[in-house]
């Protein structure tokens, strides 16, 4: 009887704090679950694709771009550690260039960083149903996308430690998947049929080596994008101040060991010209490698699509909340299951939202303005940094060396400079209706507000 007595009395003491730190949302994830969130969210499915592409690229020598993208995503994260334990709300960017340049500002980070969301989603979904999927049973893939995306939305719902636990158990099971690579690359080389030499041959005859690490770093950066969405949950997370820097530092250096490791197995393994060739580059070690049943990559690849789209839908939705609390959205968006206290409506919108762009058909030629919306989105973060040292905010809160976001600008400009002109026009165009929009609200916001919300710094 005292032993329950004290767990609801500290149960409510919680609640209490949490109510006096201003959130709605339970404070759920401990340092371990937030670090397999970002684990998780950047170890998707792209590793098992994006090997081949930094080959034709940049050579033999695949690490080298690899080390080179994690270097600058690390530019970015300094800032978003900053921010996140500056301000842990959820809303994320958003809120963030709301403090810093106002409410406009921030409706078009926010708006950027959910259209390139739910494109994700929406691709993932797809890509769920799609070849990954036909190797065990075939079905419609409109019809595997909604259903697996409704799926989704259930376990977004249902809790964010629920979530994260998920979570855990997909990333153990993406990262066991690039080990058997790594191994499987090792037993190449020892049994005499892989070519270590391979590891430093950096460019291709069309490129020098220079070129080929800019232009495979580019694509590398892909691999690591993902970490940002872990700020939109800094509200569930049990004192973010300490968490969260640990969290995302010690997540994006396992992830790039992991990639640096994988890439390094894949060239050794494989050669060059047959790496950059496949569209299944890892299938191409394991079927050289002889002994792992090919179809185990199908299922390992399915668990990661299925990992990527729940992380990304809680990010969507956490994005979602977050702007509605800063008054950029509709306050209904902010209502939450009494019980459970996760954002039902938030979760319901976006998933909705995500169904309809995985029914249209046309979110294959939308997911290349992911990387070009969420540089722009860095650029964004990168500079409210800068602007928002004027605010000290909490005393305790993590701070990033003056050049780290500097430097973190000067990547975003650089990497957006390799995107082509054709992602460029369709990206620009998705910000020109958020511009739009971001204006319309920006405007009600001033008739009607008087100086309710959060004012910013700049």
């Amino acid at each position: 009887m005292a032993r329950k007595l004290g767990k609801r009395v500290s149960a409510e003491s919680t609640e209490q704090r949490e109510a006096q730190e201003g959130t709605a949302l339970k404070r759920a994830l401990t340092t371990p679950l937030l670090y397999f969130f970002i684990l998780g969210d950047v170890l998707g499915a792209g590793v098992y694709v994006l090997i081949g592409q930094v080959a034709a690229d940049a050579g033999g020598a695949v690490w080298v771009p690899l080390v080179v993208a994690l270097l600058l995503a690390l530019l970015t994260a300094a800032s978003y550690a900053e921010l996140a334990t500056k301000y842990p709300r959820a809303g994320g960017a958003s809120h963030y260039t709301t403090r810093a340049f106002g409410p406009f500002a921030g409706f078009v980070a926010g708006f950027c960083m959910l259209a390139a969301g739910l494109v994700s989603v929406a691709a993932l979904a797809r890509g769920f149903g799609g070849d990954y999927l036909s190797a065990f049973v075939t079905l419609p893939v409109g019809l595997v996308a909604v259903l697996f995306l409704a799926l989704l939305a259930l376990v977004n719902a249902r809790g964010i430690k629920e979530s994260t636990r998920a979570n855990v158990v997909a990333t153990v099971v993406e990262v066991g998947g690039l080990v058997v690579i790594v191994v499987l690359g090792a037993w190449l080389l020892l049994r005499g049929d892989g070519d270590a030499g391979r590891l430093m041959q950096l460019g291709t005859p069309e490129k020098g080596a220079a070129t080929a690490v800019l232009s495979g770093s580019v694509l590398a950066y892909y691999s690591f994008v993902g970490f940002e969405t872990s700020v939109n949950v800094a509200e569930e997370t049990r004192d973010p101040r300490r968490s969260y820097p640990r969290a995302l530092f010690g997540a994006l250096a396992t992830a790039g060991a992991v990639y640096v490791l994988v890439g390094i197995a894949a060239s050794a393994a494989v050669p060059t010209a047959r790496l950059a060739g496949s569209s299944g580059p890892l299938l191409e070690v394991v079927e050289e490698a002889d002994g792992v049943p090919a179809r185990l990559f199908s299922a390992i690849a399915l668990v990661a699509v299925a990992n990527g789209a729940l992380l990304t839908g809680i990010m969507s939705s956490r994005l979602a909340y977050g702007m509605a609390k800063d008054g950029l959205l509709p306050a209904a968006l902010t209502k939450v299951l009494p019980g459970r206290r996760t954002p039902w409506a938030s979760i319901a919108v976006t998933t909705l939202l995500a169904m309809l762009l995985a029914l249209t058909g046309s979110v294959a030629t939308l997911a290349s303005t992911l990387v070009l919306l969420l540089l722009i989105v860095f650029l964004m973060v990168n500079t409210a940094v800068l602007v928002l040292r004027r605010d000290p905010g909490e005393a305790d809160h993590f701070r990033s060396p003056t050049a780290l976001p500097v430097l973190g600008i000067a990547s975003c400009v650089v990497l957006a400079s390799q995107i082509e002109a054709h992602v460029w026009l369709r990206g620009l165009a998705i910000v020109a209706v958020g511009t739009v929009l971001g204006a319309l609200t920006a405007l009600q916001r001033n008739k009607s507000a008087d100086g309710g919300g959060d004012a910013h710094v700049g």
